[in-house]
């Protein structure tokens, strides 16, 4: 083993990686578009975008350089009582491309602070206003972070287990499968029709890691409206799915209905440092304009909007919205399509699906759908061996690949999905 590796076992405690876990994390050296170069002289294709952040390839000069540029010029500032230019472009930036209804952002650093800030406005906005609304609705299956607020509002399970009797109350809907779309219509309209409910919250069209589920924006589209009928405070979680994720600039972009709040992050700086913004309608800002010091919004960060962060995603919008970048998501989003539409023929396969960049499968197992699912243990590593990082949820094997990435290397990484298909899962 070598000495990086010897210290990384003694001194790092890796994220969701038991700390007897048998594989070793790799090392890795450097990064350039797809690939991961590691110590041992591999280039692995990186074709989950390092946890769905990376939207232009690794290491990318234009993003470097602003990077650079802002670290000799600013580095940080308390963001309580100052300001700075990289902050309020990318303001004015990310507004241009958020619902139209959105009006001003609040910085944090990741999605799990983006979701935390999103539920304390929108609770806090019911008690300014004296209305006492407390129910809270969200989506079965729901993942929006590991902090106690965004863990209550996700699915309570493997992830949660430890913390459950320390979680405040949801209402979860089921998850509006095609099958019960209704169904869930209806439980929802009973919930609302009660008249306490505060917030809904959701992952538009696609939750991503209860296994790249996809619903139906006519049924999201209901929901809201309904939401929006019964004054109820509408959440969209576009943490993963925001910043062409879906073929779209966000998620919401397929839908009429609009959400009051937003969360973002991941995808913001392109991969490269943490940042997230929640931006809120005029709505939620008016229980906010008062001179009543017990009504400001008593939230942030130390790293609030730090000034290398803001000119790293300001950089990465500059790439999104050209016209190279737009033309790469519809490619890469009308290569997943044809690819499942070739996975039907696979008795394997089940629920082979796509949305813009997002492509998945469900793998047939006498286990069912879930995260904890025993075959990851063989798909994780057949991918690796054969230079791919496709980190799967369970049985589903996914890809959410960079922007930069060929045609030539998503049928690399479809080859390889055949492959495992005929070999392994057969």
């Amino acid at each position: 083993m070598h000495e990086l590796n010897q210290k990384d076992q003694s001194l790092i405690w890796h994220p969701f990686t038991p700390l007897l876990s048998e594989s070793k994390p790799i090392v890795v050296t450097e990064a350039s578009g797809v690939f991961l170069h590691t110590l041992d002289g591999r280039k692995i294709i990186d074709a989950v975008s390092s946890w769905w952040v990376n939207l232009h390839g690794h290491s990318h000069p234009h993003i470097a350089a602003a990077v650079a540029a802002q670290a000799s010029r600013l580095d940080h500032v308390i963001f309580a009582g100052f300001t700075h230019a990289p902050a309020i472009t990318l303001a004015e930036r990310v507004l241009s491309i958020l619902p139209k209804n959105q009006e001003r952002v609040f910085f944090s650093d990741n999605g799990s602070t983006a979701v935390e800030v999103a539920v304390k406005m929108a609770v806090q906005y019911w008690r300014n206003r004296g209305i006492e609304k407390k129910r809270i609705i969200a989506l079965d299956g729901a993942y929006h972070g590991d902090t106690f607020g965004a863990m209550a509002v996700g699915e309570r399970g493997l992830f949660t287990a430890p913390f459950s009797d320390m979680l405040f109350d949801v209402n979860f809907l089921e998850f509006p499968n095609a099958d019960r779309e209704q169904r869930v219509i209806d439980q929802f309209k009973k919930l609302v029709s009660q008249g306490d409910t505060a917030v809904f919250i959701y992952e538009p069209l696609v939750q991503g890691a209860s296994g790249m589920r996809m619903y139906r924006e006519a049924v999201l589209n209901e929901l809201l409206q309904i939401a929006h009928s019964h004054d109820v405070v509408c959440i969209a979680d576009e943490v993963f799915t925001g910043f062409g994720r879906t073929g779209k600039y966000f998620a919401s972009d397929y839908l009429e209905q609009q959400p009051d709040i937003v969360a973002i992050s991941k995808g913001i700086t392109g991969g490269t440092m943490p940042l997230s913004i929640t931006s809120c309608s005029d709505k939620i800002l008016d229980a906010f304009r008062t001179d009543d010091f017990s009504k400001t919004f008593f939230h942030g960060h130390s790293y609030t909007a730090n000034p290398i962060a803001c000119a790293a995603a300001n950089a990465s919008f500059e790439i999104l919205t050209s016209e190279v970048c737009q033309q790469q998501i519809s490619m890469i989003s009308r290569t997943h399509s044809d690819f499942v539409t070739e996975l039907t023929n696979y008795p394997v396969v089940s629920n082979a699906r796509s949305r813009g960049t997002i492509m998945a499968l469900d793998i047939k197992t006498n286990e069912g759908d879930s995260y904890s699912n025993a075959l990851r243990k063989k798909i994780y590593p057949f991918f690796l061996e054969r230079d791919i990082l496709l980190r799967p949820l369970g049985n589903t094997i996914y890809m959410v690949p960079p922007y930069v990435i060929t045609e030539a290397q998503l049928k690399a990484v479809y080859d390889s999905i055949r492959e495992f298909l005929s070999k392994v899962a057969g």
